[in-house]
């Protein structure tokens, strides 16, 4: 990418988004192309050609979505799998009508499947059943990495995907029922310790590993590999380091200074046994991490006590 490029950034309100503008600007890159979700209905196919018509973006970064954690996607499968899939394909055959140059599409770790052999390679997709609670999203972001592959292969186009393990950081949702594990249990834990409750009930039973990446680490990944990958396959964003809830809910709490019991409720599911990435691809082409989890979470409690005082609770869908 030029500095003076024409740079769209679907979904820029949203956690990932807002993280992708902040590192495009950061090195320098001013010429972006921003909608709001009021301006810009992703999910309308005429609103959206349209705006590539007028615009013609050079590149396009896809981080719109609309996004939750288990109970949101249990309870709303229908319109996770309706607005991402909608959303996604209007973008990107819009992007490919308009001749855009490139496009990356962000995807997520839930695409591989349940019990694929871990660390997940890129090359497991689709080799065996998903995890049922996040079918639907999943079933909309393997549609969209293969559009994006299809065209390439058809058309001759350079569209990536990248897919990125659990994230966390500024600008993430801490809705009580809607939001993912790490930020739900900041939520928890810091209102626990402002109530101080004897205890905190989180769900299951804390045997499921996770993987953590930190939102700016995850856009430095973006616009390094906009400028440095091309290929049908999609890269793997994460850590390649792994640990289990129990242990990021007692991290979570001591970082918060809740000093409580922690129960857990084994009626609730799980989710997926474990989820590690295979990393290799993206430190093979010169690219790692650079924050610990520890660290992340701490900047991400100070990124919720700033807004704390006026905080109202984020809707599900990563605003376009």
């Amino acid at each position: 990418m030029e500095k003076n490029d024409r740079i769209y950034v679907a979904g820029h309100r949203g956690m990932v988004g807002s993280a992708i503008v902040r590192e495009l600007r950061r090195q320098g890159y001013e010429n972006l192309i921003l909608r709001t979700h009021e301006e810009l209905d992703l999910c309308r196919q005429d609103a959206v050609e349209d705006f590539f018509a007028e615009e013609k973006p050079d590149y396009v970064f896809l981080a719109a979505a609309k996004v939750g954690g288990i109970a949101a996607n249990e309870s709303a499968l229908a319109d996770f799998m309706y607005e991402n899939m909608i959303l996604e394909m209007n973008v990107i055959h819009s992007a490919w009508k308009n001749g855009c140059k490139k496009l990356e599409f962000l995807g997520s770790s839930c695409i591989y499947p349940r019990m694929a052999p871990q660390p997940m390679k890129e090359d497991c997709l689709l080799t065996s059943e998903l995890e049922k609670t996040n079918e639907a999203y999943a079933l909309a972001k393997i549609s969209g990495l293969k559009y994006c592959e299809y065209l390439n292969k058809q058309y001759g186009t350079d569209y990536i995907s990248v897919m990125p393990t659990n994230l966390y950081g500024p600008n993430d949702n801490y809705h009580p029922k809607n939001s993912h594990v790490l930020p739900a249990l900041i939520r928890r834990f810091h209102e626990a310790k402002e109530q101080k409750l004897p205890y905190v009930t989180c769900w299951g039973d804390g045997s499921p590993l996770r993987e953590f990446l930190y939102v700016d680490d995850l856009a430095d990944l973006c616009v390094f590999l906009m400028n440095h990958y091309s290929g049908n396959e999609t890269v793997n964003a994460g850590t390649g380091k792994e640990l289990t809830i129990r242990k990021l809910t007692e991290l979570v709490a001591e970082v918060i200074g809740y000093e409580g019991e922690i129960r857990w409720d084994r009626s609730k599911p799980n989710g997926t046994p474990r989820k590690l990435l295979d990393v290799s691809k993206a430190a093979g082409l010169g690219w790692t991490y650079k924050t610990e989890l520890r660290d992340g979470i701490r900047l991400s409690y100070e990124d919720f006590l700033s807004s704390v005082s006026s905080f109202t609770c984020r809707g599900q869908k990563e605003e376009a």
